[in-house]
C-alpha cells in the first residue's frame, strides 16, 4: 500500500493564532506619557563631562555607620517628608549608578544634582542598588550616597523608594530650588 503524503506542519504564525484564538485585548490605557523622557547616567565606556566646574565638598568619613533610610533638612516639616514618601511630586529625572566605582559615583551624583538645580526640578530619583556584601553588610555605593546627600546643601530630604520603585536600592530625593527660603518651602510642602 502506498501511503498518503503528510501534509506539511503548520507554519508558526498559524500556530500562534490558533493558540490566540480566545484571547482579548487589554483595554488601553488612561496614563500620561511624560513630557520628555527620564535621563539616564552614562554607561561606563562613555567618558564623564562636565561644562562647569563642580566643587566636591563631600567626604566618605563616618559613611560606615547605620544607613539611613530617610533624611529630613533641619527647619524643615514632617510633611514633607511624609509627602516625599508617598510620592506627591512627579518624578522629574532618575540616575543610575550601577556598576560605578565609588569616585565616578561621587562625580556623577554631583553633576546630576548640580544639573537637577539648575533646571529647577525639585523631584528625583538616585538608584545605587542594594549592593548586599558577604557577612549582610551594606552595599558600599548605598551607604555613601546617602551619606553624600545628607552633606549636599541643597538636599532638603530624601527618602528609601517604595518596593515597586526600587525599594532599597534607591532613594528619592527633593531639592531646593532658587532663592526660595526654607520658612517659604515648609509652608508649600
Amino acid at each position: 500500500m502506498k501511503k498518503k503524503k503528510d501534509q506539511p506542519a503548520p507554519v508558526n504564525s498559524d500556530l500562534f493564532q490558533q493558540a490566540l484564538g480566545g484571547v482579548i485585548p487589554l483595554p488601553t490605557s488612561n496614563r500620561i506619557p511624560l513630557a520628555q523622557p527620564l535621563r539616564r547616567a552614562p554607561t561606563r565606556s562613555t567618558a564623564i563631562s562636565t561644562n562647569l566646574f563642580i566643587e566636591d565638598k563631600l567626604s566618605d568619613n563616618d559613611a560606615w555607620g547605620d544607613v539611613p533610610t530617610e533624611f529630613l533638612r533641619s527647619g524643615m516639616s514632617r510633611l514633607t517628608l511624609r509627602n516625599l514618601r508617598r510620592g506627591r511630586w512627579p518624578m522629574q529625572d532618575i540616575l543610575d549608578l550601577h556598576g560605578f566605582q565609588s569616585d565616578a559615583a561621587r562625580k556623577m551624583l554631583l553633576e546630576f544634582l548640580s544639573d537637577a538645580i539648575q533646571h529647577g526640578q525639585r523631584f528625583v530619583c538616585v538608584i545605587h542598588g542594594k549592593g548586599w556584601q558577604t557577612g549582610g553588610k551594606e552595599g558600599v555605593l548605598k551607604s555613601r550616597v546617602r551619606h553624600w546627600l545628607a552633606q549636599y546643601s541643597e538636599v532638603l530630604a530624601f527618602c528609601e523608594a517604595p518596593q515597586n520603585a526600587g525599594g532599597s536600592g534607591a532613594v528619592w530625593v527633593l531639592l531646593k530650588t532658587g532663592d526660595q527660603s526654607k520658612s517659604d518651602m515648609a509652608g508649600k510642602f
